[in-house]
């Protein structure tokens, strides 16, 4: 398995759980905009805002910037702390970064709103660098994001970068950057959802997953 030095993670689902705010905020809106209300949440845990609001409730452009906006001014008034960092995740992180390897974060969550959870839970200084959505939507799409921090990094060595995430828009952006990509199993996603977008390798943990980077010679693709 390659040796990866630089390593790509997503925010939700793979190093906090936020579906508390998130589906809080969700339900606000949609009260707000007198949608209905759905039984379940979890399809628009992970996937950028725009798209859920377009694609699961059939809203049109203005519609969708509404409801962006709606979120947003709970999220950061409540919602920004309505979240819990995974188990076994700070002790990753360590490993991690005595092992020399670089760590960014590329998210779809506004970049203002990712550097303040990172701060309130004490793990900011693991990362060279934040990468989220721009808040006035020109950067929303997970490949984008992607691209934005690597562009910051200077990073052209891409067969040695790794992204991961626990949703298959996170496989799907990896792909269309040229990247090798990781599915987490503890976040929202699951087995089959990587198999499908053909994720390279996927773990049950997150002590697994710094296993797995850490010793690469020790493990084959793992799917």
């Amino acid at each position: 398995m390659t040796d990866f030095n630089t390593l790509i993670f997503d925010l939700d689902g793979t190093l906090i759980d936020s579906a508390p705010g998130i589906i809080n905020c969700m339900r606000h809106t949609l009260t707000a905009m007198k949608f209905d209300i759905p039984s379940d949440f979890n399809r628009f845990l992970g996937p950028p805002l725009h798209n859920s609001f377009a694609e699961f409730f059939g809203m049109n452009e203005n519609q969708v910037n509404e409801a962006v906006k709606i979120f947003r001014e709970r999220y950061k008034e409540k919602g920004l702390f309505e979240n819990v960092v995974y188990d076994g995740i700070p002790e990753m992180l360590r490993r991690l970064k005595n092992a020399d390897k670089k760590l960014l974060i590329a998210t779809s969550k506004p970049e203002v709103f990712a550097v303040k959870i990172m701060e309130n839970h004490q793990l900011a200084e693991y990362f060279d660098i934040i990468g989220g959505a721009d808040i006035n939507g020109s950067r929303n799409e997970k490949n984008e994001i992607i691209e934005y921090v690597l562009k910051q990094t200077n990073i052209t060595e891409l067969s040695r970068v790794l992204m991961i995430g626990d949703r298959s828009h996170d496989i799907i952006g990896a792909k269309k950057c040229g990247l090798s990509s990781m599915g987490v199993l503890w976040g929202y996603g699951n087995r089959e959802e990587f198999l499908q977008h053909g994720a390279d390798i996927i773990v049950n943990t997150p002590q697994e997953t710094a296993d797995v980077i850490i010793n690469p010679s020790a493990y084959c693709t793992l799917t």
